[in-house]
């Protein structure tokens, strides 16, 4: 049963950082890519990092790439995602993504968590 749960989420104010985890069971978690997304209630989903299966390549968006880091750890099946300076326009819903192969560039995923809550307020 292939499962993915994020944690880390919560509330910070403009400037602050967090650091999301996200927990992998179920599969042959150092085969595949993993990535990052996130959603705003009633807009589509927006991919923002992926990281191939070793974790020797990563793939950030534009909009974040300076203030996000995609890390992972194969040894405990989880993928992490850095992030600083966040900015009231990160609020939104994170989550953890498998990817279908092993390239930090793929865009079709087969399973996604259930998300973590990220707000971002004064």
């Amino acid at each position: 049963q292939v499962q993915l749960v994020e944690s880390g989420g919560g509330l910070t104010q403009p400037g602050g950082s967090l650091t999301l985890s996200c927990a992998a069971s179920g599969f042959t978690f150092s085969t595949y890519a993993m990535s990052w997304a996130r959603q705003v209630p009633g807009q589509g989903l927006e991919w923002l990092s992926g990281i191939n299966n070793d974790g020797s390549a990563t793939a950030t968006t534009d909009s974040v790439k300076a203030r996000f880091t995609i890390s992972r750890d194969n040894a405990k099946n989880t993928v992490y995602l850095q992030m600083t300076n966040l900015e009231p326009e990160d609020t939104a819903l994170y989550v953890c993504q498998k990817g279908t192969t092993a390239l930090e560039s793929v865009r079709e995923f087969d399973y996604w968590g259930q998300g973590t809550q990220v707000t971002v307020s004064s």
